[in-house]
Parts: C-alpha cells; structure tokens; sequence
C-alpha cells in the first residue's frame, strides 16, 4: 500500500532526472550557466 507521492515509482524516476539534470548543468561553461542552464531547469 502507498503512504504517499514519494512511494510512487513515477515520482522516484522523475526526481532521479531531476538531479540528474541539475548536475549535468553544473558543467555547462559560465557564459551559458544562468541562460541555458535555466531554461533547462525549468523545463
């Protein structure tokens, strides 16, 4: 049985992507950082 939205196999996959493409963005050169890295982010 589910206790929560944090149980949810969806919800553990698309956090694990999150975090994956935050990291990812930390790499990205310091002219594009706050540009791309945001939209990406925010997407």
């Amino acid at each position: 049985m589910y206790r929560g939205f944090r149980d949810l196999k969806v919800y553990q996959l698309a956090y694990k992507l999150a975090v994956e493409i935050f990291v990812e963005s930390k790499a990205f050169p310091k002219e594009e950082r706050y540009s791309l890295a945001d939209q990406i982010r925010r997407c």
